[in-house]
Protein backbone atom coordinates (compact mmCIF):
# COMPACT_ATOMS: atom_id res chain seq x y z
CA UNK A 1 0.00 0.00 0.00
CA UNK A 2 3.07 2.09 0.76
CA UNK A 3 5.93 3.49 -1.68
CA UNK A 4 9.18 5.34 -1.91
CA UNK A 5 12.49 4.06 -0.98
CA UNK A 6 12.76 3.82 3.35
CA UNK A 7 16.09 5.39 5.03
CA UNK A 8 18.50 3.75 7.07
CA UNK A 9 17.73 4.31 11.03
CA UNK A 10 19.10 3.84 14.60
CA UNK A 11 16.87 4.36 17.71
CA UNK A 12 19.19 3.84 21.13
CA UNK A 13 17.48 3.92 24.77
CA UNK A 14 13.87 3.56 23.56
CA UNK A 15 11.03 1.56 25.83
CA UNK A 16 9.14 -0.65 23.87
CA UNK A 17 5.62 -1.04 25.64
CA UNK A 18 3.84 -2.85 23.00
CA UNK A 19 6.53 -5.28 23.47
CA UNK A 20 6.82 -5.57 26.63
CA UNK A 21 5.01 -3.62 28.78
CA UNK A 22 5.30 -0.47 30.66
CA UNK A 23 8.19 -2.15 32.66
CA UNK A 24 10.12 -3.03 29.64
CA UNK A 25 13.73 -1.91 30.03
CA UNK A 26 15.56 -0.65 27.07
CA UNK A 27 16.25 -0.82 23.46
CA UNK A 28 18.51 -0.62 20.26
CA UNK A 29 16.49 -0.49 17.18
CA UNK A 30 17.78 -0.75 13.44
CA UNK A 31 16.49 0.11 9.92
CA UNK A 32 17.97 -0.34 6.62
CA UNK A 33 16.14 1.39 3.74
CA UNK A 34 12.62 1.98 5.90
CA UNK A 35 12.77 -1.72 7.16
CA UNK A 36 13.66 -2.76 10.83
CA UNK A 37 16.59 -5.08 11.01
CA UNK A 38 17.41 -5.43 14.43
CA UNK A 39 15.52 -4.87 17.56
CA UNK A 40 17.24 -5.45 20.71
CA UNK A 41 17.35 -5.59 24.52
CA UNK A 42 20.53 -2.74 25.72
CA UNK A 43 22.36 -3.63 28.79
CA UNK A 44 21.10 -2.95 31.98
CA UNK A 45 23.88 -0.58 32.67
CA UNK A 46 22.45 1.49 29.68
CA UNK A 47 19.42 1.68 31.57
CA UNK A 48 18.16 4.68 33.69
CA UNK A 49 15.84 3.92 36.71
CA UNK A 50 12.39 3.52 34.90
CA UNK A 51 10.09 6.52 34.95
CA UNK A 52 13.23 9.04 35.16
CA UNK A 53 13.75 10.32 31.32
CA UNK A 54 16.53 13.31 31.51
CA UNK A 55 15.87 16.15 31.10
CA UNK A 56 11.95 17.10 31.27
CA UNK A 57 10.91 20.22 31.99
CA UNK A 58 6.89 21.31 32.45
CA UNK A 59 5.52 18.91 30.16
CA UNK A 60 8.27 20.13 27.15
CA UNK A 61 11.58 18.62 25.40
CA UNK A 62 14.63 19.63 26.01
CA UNK A 63 16.46 21.84 23.82
CA UNK A 64 18.91 19.17 22.73
CA UNK A 65 15.74 16.55 22.19
CA UNK A 66 16.67 14.42 18.96
CA UNK A 67 20.30 15.20 18.80
CA UNK A 68 21.86 12.04 17.53
CA UNK A 69 25.07 10.54 19.22
CA UNK A 70 27.30 8.10 17.36
CA UNK A 71 24.69 8.79 14.29
CA UNK A 72 21.92 7.53 16.69
CA UNK A 73 19.10 8.88 17.94
CA UNK A 74 18.68 8.98 21.74
CA UNK A 75 15.15 8.54 22.69
CA UNK A 76 16.88 8.60 26.69
CA UNK A 77 13.82 6.19 27.97
CA UNK A 78 10.99 7.88 25.75
CA UNK A 79 8.84 5.33 23.99
CA UNK A 80 8.08 4.21 20.55
CA UNK A 81 4.98 2.41 19.34
CA UNK A 82 4.43 1.21 16.00
CA UNK A 83 1.68 4.09 14.70
CA UNK A 84 -1.95 3.56 15.51
CA UNK A 85 -3.91 2.21 13.55
CA UNK A 86 -7.53 4.01 13.45
CA UNK A 87 -9.65 1.18 11.99
CA UNK A 88 -13.24 3.43 11.57
CA UNK A 89 -13.10 6.77 10.85
CA UNK A 90 -15.63 8.68 8.00
CA UNK A 91 -12.96 10.95 6.42
CA UNK A 92 -15.34 12.78 3.95
CA UNK A 93 -17.42 13.72 6.82
CA UNK A 94 -14.76 15.46 9.19
CA UNK A 95 -15.07 19.07 9.75
CA UNK A 96 -19.00 19.24 7.56
CA UNK A 97 -20.67 20.46 10.78
CA UNK A 98 -20.78 24.39 9.58
CA UNK A 99 -22.68 22.93 6.58
CA UNK A 100 -24.84 20.12 8.65
CA UNK A 101 -25.94 20.57 12.03
CA UNK A 102 -27.45 18.61 14.79
CA UNK A 103 -29.69 20.39 17.53
CA UNK A 104 -30.71 17.39 18.82
CA UNK A 105 -27.63 15.66 19.00
CA UNK A 106 -29.44 12.52 17.53
CA UNK A 107 -28.43 9.70 15.25
CA UNK A 108 -31.48 10.30 13.37
CA UNK A 109 -31.04 13.83 12.38
CA UNK A 110 -27.39 13.69 12.16
CA UNK A 111 -27.70 10.99 8.65
CA UNK A 112 -30.74 13.09 7.44
CA UNK A 113 -28.45 16.63 7.99
CA UNK A 114 -25.59 15.10 6.46
CA UNK A 115 -27.53 13.41 3.45
CA UNK A 116 -29.79 16.68 3.25
CA UNK A 117 -26.15 18.66 2.90
CA UNK A 118 -24.58 16.31 0.49
CA UNK A 119 -25.91 18.10 -3.01
CA UNK A 120 -23.28 21.35 -1.72
CA UNK A 121 -20.46 19.73 -1.18
CA UNK A 122 -17.83 19.76 -4.30
CA UNK A 123 -14.96 17.11 -5.62
CA UNK A 124 -12.64 20.10 -4.12
CA UNK A 125 -14.47 20.61 -0.67
CA UNK A 126 -14.40 16.46 -0.33
CA UNK A 127 -10.81 16.32 -0.93
CA UNK A 128 -9.59 19.17 1.13
CA UNK A 129 -11.57 17.33 3.97
CA UNK A 130 -10.18 14.03 3.55
CA UNK A 131 -6.16 15.56 3.17
CA UNK A 132 -6.70 17.91 6.22
CA UNK A 133 -8.15 14.95 8.81
CA UNK A 134 -5.71 12.21 6.94
CA UNK A 135 -2.96 14.62 7.98
CA UNK A 136 -4.45 15.50 11.14
CA UNK A 137 -4.36 12.20 12.63
CA UNK A 138 -0.75 11.53 10.88
CA UNK A 139 0.57 14.49 12.96
CA UNK A 140 -1.11 12.19 15.90
CA UNK A 141 0.77 9.08 14.82
CA UNK A 142 -1.54 7.33 13.27
CA UNK A 143 -0.65 6.05 9.95
CA UNK A 144 -3.16 3.92 8.79
CA UNK A 145 -6.77 4.39 8.86
CA UNK A 146 -10.09 2.72 7.53
CA UNK A 147 -12.51 5.03 6.45
CA UNK A 148 -15.97 4.46 5.56
CA UNK A 149 -17.40 6.29 2.32
CA UNK A 150 -20.98 7.63 2.09
CA UNK A 151 -22.86 6.77 -0.95
CA UNK A 152 -24.96 9.23 -1.58
CA UNK A 153 -27.12 6.97 -4.33
CA UNK A 154 -30.50 9.18 -3.65
CA UNK A 155 -29.11 11.92 -5.54
CA UNK A 156 -27.89 10.27 -8.23
CA UNK A 157 -25.00 8.23 -10.07
CA UNK A 158 -22.67 11.70 -10.17
CA UNK A 159 -23.18 12.94 -6.90
CA UNK A 160 -23.05 8.77 -5.09
CA UNK A 161 -19.34 8.85 -6.53
CA UNK A 162 -18.01 11.69 -5.78
CA UNK A 163 -16.99 10.83 -2.31
CA UNK A 164 -15.54 7.77 -3.97
CA UNK A 165 -13.18 9.46 -6.29
CA UNK A 166 -12.29 11.75 -4.24
CA UNK A 167 -11.35 9.59 -1.43
CA UNK A 168 -9.22 7.64 -4.20
CA UNK A 169 -7.72 10.55 -5.44
CA UNK A 170 -6.30 11.52 -1.83
CA UNK A 171 -5.31 8.16 -1.53
CA UNK A 172 -2.89 8.45 -4.43
CA UNK A 173 -1.61 12.09 -3.42
CA UNK A 174 -1.19 10.74 0.45
CA UNK A 175 0.17 7.37 -0.61
CA UNK A 176 3.95 7.93 0.34
CA UNK A 177 2.78 9.37 3.91
CA UNK A 178 0.03 7.19 5.24
CA UNK A 179 -1.89 3.72 4.68
CA UNK A 180 -5.79 4.95 3.54
CA UNK A 181 -8.41 2.30 3.34
CA UNK A 182 -11.82 2.80 1.74
CA UNK A 183 -14.97 0.62 2.75
CA UNK A 184 -18.34 1.99 0.79
CA UNK A 185 -21.12 2.59 2.65
CA UNK A 186 -23.95 0.62 0.90
CA UNK A 187 -27.59 2.39 1.15
CA UNK A 188 -30.16 1.29 3.70
CA UNK A 189 -33.10 2.74 1.54
CA UNK A 190 -33.86 2.96 -1.72
CA UNK A 191 -31.38 0.69 -2.93
CA UNK A 192 -31.97 -0.97 -6.84
CA UNK A 193 -30.50 -2.73 -9.08
CA UNK A 194 -29.39 -0.30 -10.79
CA UNK A 195 -27.64 1.01 -7.34
CA UNK A 196 -26.09 -2.17 -6.29
CA UNK A 197 -24.55 -2.42 -10.27
CA UNK A 198 -22.82 1.45 -8.84
CA UNK A 199 -22.03 -0.25 -5.89
CA UNK A 200 -20.18 -3.35 -7.66
CA UNK A 201 -18.28 -0.38 -9.97
CA UNK A 202 -16.83 1.25 -6.50
CA UNK A 203 -15.31 -2.33 -5.91
CA UNK A 204 -13.61 -2.15 -9.40
CA UNK A 205 -12.30 1.18 -8.96
CA UNK A 206 -10.54 0.73 -6.09
CA UNK A 207 -12.72 0.63 -2.88
CA UNK A 208 -11.39 -1.93 -0.91
CA UNK A 209 -14.52 -2.93 0.73
CA UNK A 210 -18.35 -3.05 1.65
CA UNK A 211 -19.62 -1.69 4.65
CA UNK A 212 -23.03 0.07 5.72
CA UNK A 213 -25.93 -0.16 8.19
CA UNK A 214 -28.12 -2.76 8.25
CA UNK A 215 -29.84 -2.26 11.69
CA UNK A 216 -31.81 0.72 9.89
CA UNK A 217 -32.65 -0.88 6.92
CA UNK A 218 -36.33 -2.03 6.73
CA UNK A 219 -34.91 -5.25 6.13
CA UNK A 220 -31.55 -6.04 7.79
CA UNK A 221 -31.11 -10.02 6.72
CA UNK A 222 -31.72 -8.81 3.12
CA UNK A 223 -29.34 -6.20 3.28
CA UNK A 224 -26.85 -7.81 4.90
CA UNK A 225 -27.25 -10.96 2.49
CA UNK A 226 -26.53 -8.74 -0.36
CA UNK A 227 -23.08 -7.00 1.27
CA UNK A 228 -21.94 -10.84 1.49
CA UNK A 229 -22.68 -11.59 -1.80
CA UNK A 230 -20.98 -9.19 -3.46
CA UNK A 231 -18.55 -9.25 -1.14
CA UNK A 232 -17.61 -12.73 -1.48
CA UNK A 233 -17.89 -12.11 -5.28
CA UNK A 234 -14.93 -9.76 -5.01
CA UNK A 235 -13.23 -11.15 -2.33
CA UNK A 236 -13.47 -8.03 -0.27
CA UNK A 237 -13.43 -7.77 3.25
CA UNK A 238 -16.81 -6.93 5.41
CA UNK A 239 -16.87 -4.03 8.15
CA UNK A 240 -20.55 -2.96 9.00
CA UNK A 241 -22.36 -0.56 10.81
CA UNK A 242 -23.95 -2.68 13.57
CA UNK A 243 -26.67 -1.98 16.08
CA UNK A 244 -25.66 1.58 16.72
CA UNK A 245 -29.18 1.82 19.06
CA UNK A 246 -30.35 2.38 22.91
CA UNK A 247 -33.06 -0.46 21.82
CA UNK A 248 -31.63 -3.43 23.14
CA UNK A 249 -33.93 -5.44 20.64
CA UNK A 250 -31.04 -4.59 18.09
CA UNK A 251 -29.12 -7.62 17.79
CA UNK A 252 -28.41 -8.03 13.93
CA UNK A 253 -24.78 -8.78 15.48
CA UNK A 254 -26.24 -12.25 15.69
CA UNK A 255 -27.13 -12.80 12.01
CA UNK A 256 -24.42 -11.19 11.15
CA UNK A 257 -22.25 -14.17 13.07
CA UNK A 258 -23.93 -16.46 11.86
CA UNK A 259 -23.98 -15.38 7.97
CA UNK A 260 -20.08 -15.08 8.64
CA UNK A 261 -19.83 -18.76 9.30
CA UNK A 262 -22.49 -19.92 6.71
CA UNK A 263 -20.33 -18.13 4.18
CA UNK A 264 -17.32 -19.33 6.00
CA UNK A 265 -16.07 -15.81 6.02
CA UNK A 266 -14.46 -15.98 9.56
CA UNK A 267 -11.80 -13.42 9.67
CA UNK A 268 -12.85 -11.09 7.30
CA UNK A 269 -15.69 -9.35 8.78
CA UNK A 270 -15.67 -6.36 11.50
CA UNK A 271 -18.73 -4.76 13.14
CA UNK A 272 -18.19 -1.24 14.18
CA UNK A 273 -20.66 0.04 17.53
CA UNK A 274 -22.29 -2.86 18.45
CA UNK A 275 -24.08 -0.39 21.27
CA UNK A 276 -27.20 -2.64 21.82
CA UNK A 277 -25.15 -4.75 23.29
CA UNK A 278 -24.96 -2.62 26.52
CA UNK A 279 -28.86 -1.72 26.43
CA UNK A 280 -29.54 -5.96 26.58
CA UNK A 281 -30.03 -7.86 29.66
CA UNK A 282 -26.76 -9.71 30.26
CA UNK A 283 -27.61 -13.41 29.50
CA UNK A 284 -28.45 -12.16 25.91
CA UNK A 285 -25.63 -10.01 25.57
CA UNK A 286 -23.21 -13.34 26.50
CA UNK A 287 -24.87 -15.32 24.11
CA UNK A 288 -24.25 -12.62 20.85
CA UNK A 289 -20.57 -12.21 22.28
CA UNK A 290 -20.14 -15.75 22.30
CA UNK A 291 -20.81 -15.97 18.41
CA UNK A 292 -19.11 -13.20 17.26
CA UNK A 293 -16.32 -15.22 19.09
CA UNK A 294 -16.96 -17.84 17.20
CA UNK A 295 -17.50 -16.38 14.07
CA UNK A 296 -14.14 -14.60 14.36
CA UNK A 297 -15.96 -11.22 13.77
CA UNK A 298 -13.81 -8.01 14.71
CA UNK A 299 -15.51 -5.01 16.61
CA UNK A 300 -14.29 -1.52 16.94
CA UNK A 301 -15.63 0.32 20.03
CA UNK A 302 -16.26 4.23 18.96
CA UNK A 303 -16.83 5.52 22.66
CA UNK A 304 -16.80 9.54 21.55
CA UNK A 305 -19.61 9.68 18.85
CA UNK A 306 -21.47 6.79 20.92
CA UNK A 307 -20.80 8.54 23.96
CA UNK A 308 -22.56 12.01 22.72
CA UNK A 309 -25.20 10.58 20.04
CA UNK A 310 -26.73 7.60 22.90
CA UNK A 311 -28.75 7.89 25.79
CA UNK A 312 -30.63 10.86 24.90
CA UNK A 313 -33.87 10.14 25.61
CA UNK A 314 -32.54 8.58 29.18
CA UNK A 315 -34.00 10.36 32.24
CA UNK A 316 -31.33 10.33 35.10
CA UNK A 317 -28.90 7.70 35.06
CA UNK A 318 -27.52 8.08 31.43
CA UNK A 319 -26.18 4.69 29.24
CA UNK A 320 -23.05 5.16 28.17
CA UNK A 321 -23.69 4.35 24.58
CA UNK A 322 -20.32 2.49 24.22
CA UNK A 323 -20.24 -1.55 23.85
CA UNK A 324 -19.37 -4.12 26.10
CA UNK A 325 -15.54 -3.71 25.98
CA UNK A 326 -14.45 -5.84 28.68
CA UNK A 327 -16.95 -8.48 28.02
CA UNK A 328 -16.11 -8.56 24.56
CA UNK A 329 -12.45 -8.66 25.20
CA UNK A 330 -12.45 -12.02 27.65
CA UNK A 331 -14.84 -14.00 25.37
CA UNK A 332 -11.73 -13.72 23.22
CA UNK A 333 -13.24 -10.97 20.49
CA UNK A 334 -10.51 -9.05 19.02
CA UNK A 335 -11.72 -5.31 19.66
CA UNK A 336 -10.09 -2.14 18.38
CA UNK A 337 -10.53 1.32 18.95
CA UNK A 338 -11.48 4.02 16.56
CA UNK A 339 -12.22 7.89 16.47
CA UNK A 340 -15.34 7.68 14.06
CA UNK A 341 -16.50 11.30 13.27
CA UNK A 342 -15.00 14.31 13.46
CA UNK A 343 -16.29 17.89 13.52
CA UNK A 344 -19.59 16.21 12.15
CA UNK A 345 -23.40 16.50 12.68
CA UNK A 346 -22.53 12.83 14.39
CA UNK A 347 -19.80 14.57 16.73
CA UNK A 348 -18.81 18.30 16.70
CA UNK A 349 -15.75 17.64 18.41
CA UNK A 350 -12.36 15.48 17.72
CA UNK A 351 -9.05 16.19 16.15
CA UNK A 352 -8.26 13.01 14.66
CA UNK A 353 -5.83 12.24 18.14
CA UNK A 354 -6.16 8.41 18.43
CA UNK A 355 -4.45 8.49 22.05
CA UNK A 356 -7.18 10.86 23.37
CA UNK A 357 -9.86 8.46 22.21
CA UNK A 358 -7.71 6.02 24.04
CA UNK A 359 -8.29 7.77 27.14
CA UNK A 360 -11.94 8.10 26.92
CA UNK A 361 -12.38 4.82 26.07
CA UNK A 362 -10.14 3.94 29.37
CA UNK A 363 -12.48 6.13 31.37
CA UNK A 364 -15.76 4.67 29.58
CA UNK A 365 -14.83 1.15 29.47
CA UNK A 366 -13.33 0.77 33.13
CA UNK A 367 -10.08 0.23 31.70
CA UNK A 368 -7.03 1.64 33.98
CA UNK A 369 -4.99 -1.30 35.35
CA UNK A 370 -1.43 -2.20 34.05
CA UNK A 371 -3.37 -5.73 32.49
CA UNK A 372 -6.44 -3.30 30.44
CA UNK A 373 -3.89 -0.74 29.44
CA UNK A 374 -1.64 -3.55 27.62
CA UNK A 375 -4.86 -4.45 26.25
CA UNK A 376 -5.93 -0.91 25.28
CA UNK A 377 -2.51 -0.33 23.65
CA UNK A 378 -3.45 -3.33 21.80
CA UNK A 379 -7.07 -2.08 20.56
CA UNK A 380 -4.87 0.80 18.94
CA UNK A 381 -2.17 -0.95 17.70
CA UNK A 382 -1.78 -4.56 16.65
CA UNK A 383 -5.42 -5.45 17.10
CA UNK A 384 -6.59 -2.95 14.39
CA UNK A 385 -3.46 -3.46 12.13
CA UNK A 386 -4.53 -7.38 11.50
CA UNK A 387 -7.88 -6.59 11.45
CA UNK A 388 -6.89 -4.55 8.43
CA UNK A 389 -4.62 -7.36 7.15
CA UNK A 390 -1.78 -5.18 7.18
CA UNK A 391 1.00 -6.99 6.38
CA UNK A 392 4.59 -4.54 7.42
CA UNK A 393 3.12 -3.62 10.69
CA UNK A 394 5.05 -3.88 13.75
CA UNK A 395 8.43 -3.08 15.80
CA UNK A 396 10.49 -6.27 14.58
CA UNK A 397 12.81 -6.99 12.30
CA UNK A 398 11.52 -7.62 8.40
CA UNK A 399 8.82 -5.13 9.19
CA UNK A 400 8.65 -1.54 7.75
CA UNK A 401 9.77 0.82 10.01
CA UNK A 402 6.54 2.90 10.63
CA UNK A 403 6.17 4.58 14.37
CA UNK A 404 5.84 7.41 16.46
CA UNK A 405 7.87 8.17 19.64
CA UNK A 406 6.73 9.97 22.21
CA UNK A 407 8.02 12.38 25.37
CA UNK A 408 6.69 10.32 27.78
CA UNK A 409 8.62 6.99 29.73
CA UNK A 410 5.38 4.76 29.54
CA UNK A 411 1.83 4.64 27.61
CA UNK A 412 0.14 5.28 31.04
CA UNK A 413 1.90 8.46 30.58
CA UNK A 414 1.54 8.87 27.23
CA UNK A 415 -2.33 8.11 27.68
CA UNK A 416 -2.36 10.62 30.79
CA UNK A 417 -0.40 13.66 29.34
CA UNK A 418 -1.71 13.15 25.64
CA UNK A 419 2.21 14.63 25.37
CA UNK A 420 1.73 17.07 21.75
CA UNK A 421 5.64 16.49 21.27
CA UNK A 422 5.16 13.22 18.53
CA UNK A 423 7.76 12.67 15.86
CA UNK A 424 6.03 10.40 13.32
CA UNK A 425 7.84 8.20 11.00
CA UNK A 426 7.57 6.52 7.69
CA UNK A 427 9.73 3.71 6.29
CA UNK A 428 12.26 4.76 8.42
CA UNK A 429 11.93 8.61 7.81
CA UNK A 430 11.09 11.69 9.84
CA UNK A 431 7.66 12.87 8.01
CA UNK A 432 6.83 15.31 11.24
CA UNK A 433 9.01 17.07 13.28
CA UNK A 434 6.84 19.03 16.18
CA UNK A 435 7.92 22.73 16.18
CA UNK A 436 7.41 24.79 19.60
CA UNK A 437 5.84 27.51 18.03
CA UNK A 438 3.15 24.86 17.97
CA UNK A 439 2.94 25.30 21.92
CA UNK A 440 1.33 28.76 20.34
CA UNK A 441 -0.26 27.69 17.22
CA UNK A 442 -1.98 24.86 17.10
CA UNK A 443 -1.65 21.72 14.90
CA UNK A 444 -3.22 23.42 11.27
CA UNK A 445 0.26 24.79 11.12
CA UNK A 446 2.16 22.02 11.52
CA UNK A 447 5.37 21.53 9.04
CA UNK A 448 5.75 18.21 6.97
CA UNK A 449 9.53 16.92 6.30
CA UNK A 450 9.78 14.84 2.97
CA UNK A 451 6.76 15.17 1.94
Amino acid sequence: MSGGEGADLRLIRARLPSLDGDGGGLYRLEARRGVWTKIERQTPADDPPHGVREPRQSGCLADDDGLEEDGAIDCRGGIVLPGFVDLHMHLDKSHSLPFAGNDSGTLGEAIASYSAAYSRFTMDMLKARIRRTALDALSKGTTAIRSHLDFQARHGREAAFRTVHAALEVREELRDLIDLQFVLMTPSFGDTPEVWSWIEETLLLGVDGLGGAPHIAPNPKELTDRIFKLATKHSRFIDLHVDESDDPARDTALYLADKTMAEDYQGRVVAGHLCSLSAMEPGRAAVIIERLAEARVGAVTLPASNLYLQGREDAGLVRRGITRVRELLVAGVPVAVASDNIQDAFHPLGSGDLLQIGLLTAYAAHLGTDRHLAELLRMLTQTPASLASLPEYGIEAGKEANFVRFEATSFREALSYLPSHRFVYRKGRLLRQPRRAEEQQGEAEVGWANA
